[in-house]
């Protein structure tokens, strides 16, 4: 039970920095080349220890190679990118709260597409969460949220959130024969390949990165530890303390990307922060604790 949640704990803080990462290169390296060179390192680390897999069930990828395109071009090429666009804009901690509101987009694309119900105990959560994120979205001014003057930035990660939804319902759709590290691997690859044609239309029309040591080990970390360690972590977590556990240790986010900021970036912690959090977790704990009792 500790070590599964130390493992969660461990997953939660490793993604944490992919938010620092993404707000302290804003001005260093542009969004897109950052999320390529994530994947491109992603990749040649993970390749190793899940070739075997990927090449012993590849007329298994290629038979559902339409459902991996779309994953991996959601889950891959679109959803980090997105982060680090809306990192250019906003702060860390709005990155990380806005980010663990896609449990309820995944209750509202569940009726939507799957037809079930939303409870009032659901309903009540969704309201929680979307008064948190636009208490935090207008910086708790009404007249800010009137003019619509608010960080672009929150915008694009509001999407990045609706599509971390959609890719997390697509992943529940995984077809039985696949692996998961035969499945990852696919969607990391097919991702950065659909990433490519974008990255190059960047490396034309923006100037070039100048790679420092900051910036090199600022993709070695995202590419390494908030990519594929964190991602084995989590997957030993679930298996040892199951997904609703984990998940609850999932929304402590805000509080690893909220003290990483203050030191690393000189970023305020404010009371309209604290009061989106309360809020939005508080919503979401709602929103689950219903699911959890009708399975």
């Amino acid at each position: 039970m500790i070590t599964g949640c130390f493992f969660a704990i461990a997953a939660t803080a490793l993604w944490s920095g992919n938010f620092i990462v993404a707000r302290g290169l804003n001005e260093s390296i542009p969004p897109i080349s950052l999320a390529f060179w994530r994947w491109v390192v992603a990749v040649v680390v993970f390749l190793p220890f899940a070739v075997k897999r990927l090449i012993d069930e590849w007329p298994e990828i290629r038979r559902h190679k339409l459902y991996l395109s779309v994953t991996s071009f959601i889950g891959v090429t679109l959803f980090n990118t997105l982060i680090y666009f809306a990192g250019h804009t906003t702060t860390a901690m709005n990155l990380s709260l806005i980010a663990i509101t896609f449990p309820i987009f995944i209750v509202i694309l569940s009726r939507i597409i799957f037809g079930e119900r939303i409870t009032v105990k659901k309903s009540a959560g969704i309201i929680l969460v979307v008064t948190g994120v636009v208490l935090l979205i207008s910086k708790g001014s009404l007249a800010s949220l009137l003019n619509i003057s608010f960080a672009v930035g929150d915008i694009w990660m509001l999407a990045a959130s609706i599509l971390f939804a959609v890719y997390s319902i697509l992943v529940k759709q995984k077809p039985e024969p696949l692996s998961i590290s035969a499945f990852q691997l696919a969607t990391f690859i097919l991702g950065l390949i659909f990433l490519f044609p974008f990255f190059v239309w960047e490396h034309v029309t923006v100037p070039s990165v100048v790679f420092d040591t900051t910036t090199i080990g600022s993709i070695l970390y995202v590419g390494i530890f908030a990519s594929l360690c964190a991602f084995v972590l989590w997957n030993k977590s679930i298996s040892i303390i199951g997904p609703s556990k984990a998940g609850i240790i999932y929304y402590t986010l805000p509080v690893f990307s909220g003290i990483s900021a203050y030191f690393f970036l000189n970023e305020t912690i404010r009371m309209v922060h604290l009061y989106s959090v309360l809020l939005i977790v508080s919503g979401i704990v709602i929103a689950n604790h219903e699911a959890k009792k009708s399975v």
